[in-house]
């Protein structure tokens, strides 16, 4: 469920989740990079697009992996849905192989 973007960043970007507080549904964008903005690593451009999106509770538990593969540079949104999950607080993390970014996000049923 990608939304491409006019403007792409050189950066890897993940942006808070929109709303949050949230019940139940919530969206979460982030952006892969061009991998011009990695020309200087040589080979291995294939794998800069691999993304991995997990959600995990307060305790640090892994409560699902929303995304799990390689991306085309651009801008993307994901939607999770925690009818399923209690209210509290609940940390999302996009790992790369460049970077490691975590957000928080709260549930209220």
């Amino acid at each position: 469920m990608g939304i491409k973007g006019e403007n792409i960043d050189n950066n890897y970007v993940l942006f808070q989740n929109y709303p949050n507080p949230f019940n139940p549904i919530t969206t979460i964008k982030y952006t892969i990079p061009t991998t011009s903005a990695f020309s200087h690593l040589g080979k291995g451009g294939t794998e800069l697009g691999f993304v991995s999106l997990v959600v995990y509770d307060i305790l640090g538990r892994k409560v699902t992996t929303l995304v799990n593969k390689v991306h085309k540079p651009g801008n993307y949104s994901v939607v999770f849905d925690a009818s399923n999950y209690s209210s509290g607080v609940y940390f999302y993390s996009l790992q790369t192989p460049l970077n490691h970014i975590v957000k928080k996000m709260i549930v209220l049923q």
